[in-house]
């Protein structure tokens, strides 16, 4: 068994029964009274961000995870369905369990996390950065701003849309941080 002397970030523990990754934590040692350690989780079931505060050296459950690549196939009404890249296995997802669903496109690899023990998925990432094709925006015209930073709205190859710079134009390759789904980079 552990305890919190082995918190780190991205340690997946069992709070309350449920699945968590630690995203942030610290150890507090007041002048007076025992040591305590802060701990905010991220529920892994449903994406909730939890705030704790464990006793210095409380036991803790240590989840076994593993991460799979996957390979997107297609969509259709059960859901989003992938494909292991070496073993071939094949599973479905619901809409909810994919974040940022709709800046994926047929063929691309994402990362599943698996608990171990009950081999089910907990959640599916999408890789920091896409390459997508930008299908409409407005053209932009020249002396339209005065600031240096402006954006406008473009609609991407899956049909999402996001904000570019005004240079942007259709039919070119951008770079998409799917974290917070913002412009990146022109790709050449």
């Amino acid at each position: 068994m552990a305890t919190t002397a082995d918190f780190k970030n991205g340690l997946c523990i069992d709070y309350n029964g449920k699945p968590c990754a630690i995203v942030w934590f610290q150890h507090v040692k007041p002048g007076k009274g025992g040591a305590f350690v802060k701990v905010k989780m991220r529920n892994l079931d449903n994406g909730r961000i939890l705030e704790n505060t464990f006793t210095a050296g409380e036991r803790i459950d240590i989840i076994r995870i593993e991460r799979r690549p996957y390979q997107f196939l297609y969509k259709d009404d059960t859901g989003f369905h992938f494909m292991h890249g070496e073993t071939f296995e094949q599973i479905d997802l619901q809409d909810d369990m994919v974040d940022n669903a709709d800046l994926m496109k047929e063929g691309q690899f994402v990362e599943m996390m698996f608990h171990a023990d009950e081999d089910r998925v907990l959640t599916c990432e999408l890789p920091p950065f896409v390459e997508m094709e930008v299908t409409y925006t407005e053209p932009a015209v020249k002396g339209d701003t005065a600031s240096t930073n402006a954006q406008k709205s473009a609609t991407i190859e899956t049909g999402a849309t996001i904000m570019v710079p005004l240079f942007i134009n259709q039919g070119e390759r951008i770079k998409v941080d799917t974290r917070d789904r913002s412009y990146a980079e022109r790709v050449k």
